[in-house]
This record gives C-alpha cells, structure tokens and sequence, in this order.
C-alpha cells in the first residue's frame, strides 16, 4: 500500500511539468542594452503534419515580447514582417536589436485523453541594428505536462522558456 501511494505521488510530479530545452546555436556575443528598441518579426504559422495553426506566429511574437518588455519600454511587433531583410526595409531603427523568430515545430494534441504530450520548437535570432550582425541565437523546444486535465495548448509551452532565455542576454 505504501509503495502504490508513493508510485502515485512520483508519477504525478514526473506527469504534471512541462519539459524545456534551451540550445544556443550562438552564443551571445554581447549582454543587450537595457532600454534599447527591440523589434520582432512574426513567424510564420506553425505546422504539424497539414495542420496550420492560426494565429501561432502572433502567439509566439507576442510570448518574446513579453519576455523583452521587463528590460525597455521600446519592444514593437510587426506584423507585416517575417525575417531580417523586411524588418530592415520596412522598419529600420539606429539602434537596438532585431528579433527574428521561427517556428519549427507546433504540435496542439488532445494530450487529456491521448496522453500525447503537446510539443514546440522555435528559434530565435538576435541581431544588432547597428550592425545587421548576429548577436545571439537559439532553438528552444518544449514538451507539455502529461497529466493537463485539458485546457494546455503549444502556447502554454512559450513564456517560460522565452522569459528565460531573454533574461539570460542582459
């Protein structure tokens, strides 16, 4: 009896957090400027097979500027962008930094029933205004909870990776 119960409290804590893996592709080669314009591309959508999921790239634009907004003021997303070259052309600040995120893989499943976790890759790419150069990169993934009692989506998975990975550059 004693070790069904302690089974059950191991496998509620095991089941019940989300799992993350940050992996620098780059390494920062500077700590950003606090106080600094900071402008965010939108992904594309993610996909999962030929699912498309609306409004995915908003979410993930929205998660980074979050994560951005607690070190300056200066944090804008633009929409009618998706990488550096438009963000460039269209939006081009003196100084700062250019985000440019990715989504590489976005999975929504029923994980309640299915016990199919939910799952996300994404990178982000950092660059200097100034310069155009890379400053930092990363691809972050994330796996939902098993135990969700419904309700968990793929966005779930984006402010504590991102909020970590952002604090980590200043």
């Amino acid at each position: 009896m004693k070790n069904s119960i302690l089974a059950i409290v191991a496998l509620s804590v095991v089941g019940c957090s989300a799992k993350y893996n940050v992996n620098n592709i780059e390494e920062k080669t500077e700590l950003l400027m606090k106080d600094t314009p900071v402008s965010i591309s939108v992904p594309a959508n993610g996909m999962y097979g030929n699912q498309t999921y609306t409004g995915s790239g908003k979410a993930t634009a929205m998660a980074i500027r979050e994560a951005f907004s607690h070190y300056t003021d200066n944090v804008n997303i633009f929409y009618d962008c998706g990488d550096l070259s438009c963000l460039n052309a269209n939006h081009k600040i003196d100084h700062g930094y250019y985000v440019v995120p990715q989504i590489l893989h976005w999975e929504d499943r029923a994980t309640e029933w299915s016990g199919l976790p939910d799952r996300i890759t994404i990178k982000i790419v950092i660059y200097s205004a100034e310069s155009n150069r890379r400053v930092a990169a990363t691809m972050i993934s994330g796996k939902s909870k098993w135990a969700t009692f419904g309700g968990d989506h793929p966005q779930d998975l984006l402010a504590e990776p991102v909020n970590s990975y952002v604090a980590g550059l200043y």
